[in-house]
């Protein structure tokens, strides 16, 4: 079984930073993908940073230049280092894993992880 476990959130205040990290269990499974999406209330879930296995990234504009992600793939974990943080960074951040397991696409999501930027 996998699981998808997330620490980092917290409460900061703009301009500050904040890291996430979300490591994946499971030793038959190497994602393909991982990154990180976001909900704020009353809106929906958005792409925050995804990154492959080989690194390639896709970040959202309104994360781009203070978001870095990174990720390691002996361990199964990506890291998220958020700088500059705005109010409007805050939401519960989901950490994401496509990828195979017994040569069946999947699909994981982590439980989420509370980031509140204060003005």
């Amino acid at each position: 079984q996998v699981q998808l476990v997330e620490s980092g959130g917290g409460l900061v205040q703009a301009g500050g930073s904040l890291r996430l990290s979300c490591a994946a269990s499971g030793s038959r499974f190497s994602p393909n993908t991982m990154g990180w999406y976001r909900q704020a209330p009353g809106k929906q879930r958005e792409l925050v940073v995804v990154i492959t296995s080989g690194g390639f990234t896709n970040y959202a504009d309104s994360v781009k230049g203070r978001f870095t992600i990174s990720r390691d793939n002996a361990k199964n974990t990506v890291y998220l280092q958020m700088n500059s943080l705005k109010p409007e960074d805050t939401a519960v951040y989901y950490c994401n894993a496509r990828g195979f397991l017994y040569s069946v696409e999947v699909v994981y999501w982590g439980q989420g992880t509370q980031v509140t930027v204060s003005s």
